[in-house]
């Protein structure tokens, strides 16, 4: 929900990409100087701020308390929802030019982008652009798909014959989602119906929603989940949703630290998507509460806070924007990544990556080059929606201890410092 570093500064939650955008891979990320960070009274958010004490629950239970954004989980998403659909018209109106990504995505995406409705682009707002190549005939769900950028793109994706959700609990974004669908999916992708539509709902709730048990193939976000007061029972939903080698593949925005409650309470920073950005370890203890027990990143970038009055407000807080992958294969995923002697081999066969395939930052297949991988890897890429590009040889039937996952990451980010010394699972 934060502006793009990409020139001339748009990116998701449907922040587009014209064909005269210019992109700047070493351009600086970064917060800078734009208008007043202060909110009118009569949108400011109602939070009880009259005791910024810190509380007595564990960081951890307040997560899985719904407790990390206050009390109110009520007025938390009144002010998130009067942010993005009354106070932003389009993204020249946000207040912060956080960085989501300097890194564009595959040409692929920039070609199919231009052919995104142009209204469905600038009231999008969002932090990456999490959509995977090689997703034919899947079933995807974009949690708080906002103006439906994403999924426009993930129509044309899956084709004809897979289908795409998008849910959202703003009715002025689905407006916008929603006038757009049978023109584009008739004209532009020339299908006989369409393959998306797009709900409202609440992504703390998709069982409320109708979302039904092991639906979803691929569950996409951009930038939504620090919106949430519970943030447990979105990632709960998304595991319940997945069906058995399914993904969760999502960008977001997280920090080096467990930021103090007046910090997570300021509405500024929270509808910047600053205040709600969990610690990037908490996260992953939250992972592995709910069910992935080995979550993977695939790319970091910083976030640089420039401006005075908001760089004095964080202190020495760091801010990333991540985009993880996290698996679901029931029973084959540990905690620590484990050697049985098993050998993958990508065939260059997912489109856009026909020379070699990044699973993580830290795992690059080369096409038709043997790699000696993990048991966890091996389940990644041989028992979910990614085996058809993969062979895997050998099995789990031989132990030989410990695999060492952390050898030397391809270059995917500028990130440095604790953020950028992990990969943020087991292969760490």
């Amino acid at each position: 929900m934060l502006r793009s570093c990409i020139s001339p500064r748009l990116h998701r939650h449907g922040h587009g990409f014209p064909s005269s955008t210019e992109y700047s891979p070493t351009a600086t990320c970064r917060i800078r100087p734009r208008t007043r960070l202060s909110v009118s009274n009569q949108n400011r958010p109602r939070f009880s701020t009259t005791q910024a004490a810190a509380p007595v629950a564990s960081p951890m239970e307040e997560l899985l308390g719904a407790k990390q954004l206050g009390d109110d989980q009520t007025a938390v998403k009144k002010s998130v929802q009067n942010y993005y659909g009354e106070e932003l018209k389009d993204q020249n109106d946000l207040k912060t030019s956080a960085c989501k990504t300097c890194i564009p995505p595959p040409k692929e995406i920039r070609q199919y982008l231009k052919e995104v409705p142009k209204e469905v682009l600038v009231k999008f707002y969002g932090c990456g652009t999490p959509l995977p190549l090689g997703i034919t005939g899947l079933r995807v769900l974009d949690l708080g798909s906002g103006s439906g950028r994403d999924c426009y793109v993930a129509s044309r994706l899956v084709g004809e014959n897979g289908s795409v959700t998008g849910i959202d609990m703003t009715p002025s974004q689905l407006e916008v989602a929603n006038r757009h669908l049978e023109a584009y999916t008739r004209d532009v992708l020339k299908y006989s119906k369409p393959n998306m539509r797009f709900i409202q709902g609440e992504i703390e709730y998709l069982d409320k929603a109708g979302i039904p048990d092991e639906s979803q193939d691929l569950v996409i976000s951009n930038c939504v989940i620090n919106l949430s007061p519970d943030k447990a029972r979105v990632l709960q939903q998304v595991y319940r949703v997945l069906a058995p080698g399914g993904e969760m593949y999502f960008s977001d925005v997280y920090c080096d630290r467990r930021l103090p409650y007046e910090l997570r309470t300021h509405p500024v920073l929270l509808g910047e998507c600053l205040g709600g950005a969990l610690y990037i370890n908490d996260f992953i203890r939250l992972c592995h509460q709910v069910g992935f027990t080995d979550p993977r990143r695939l790319s970091i970038e910083p976030i640089s806070v420039d401006d005075p009055e908001l760089k004095e407000v964080v202190g020495e807080a760091r801010f990333y924007s991540i985009t993880y992958r996290l698996f679901k294969v029931p029973g084959r995923l540990e905690t620590l990544c484990e050697d049985y002697g098993q050998v993958a081999v990508y065939k260059g066969t997912i489109p856009g990556h026909r020379h070699a395939y990044d699973l993580d930052d830290h795992h690059r297949f080369v096409a038709n080059k043997p790699m000696l991988v993990c048991g966890n890897t091996a389940s990644m890429v041989a028992e979910t929606w990614l085996a058809p590009h993969f062979t895997v040889s050998g099995d789990r039937n031989v132990h030989y201890g410990q695999f060492d996952c952390s050898g030397p990451a391809p270059s995917t980010s500028s990130a440095s410092g604790p953020a950028a010394d992990c990969a943020g699972g087991a292969c760490c």
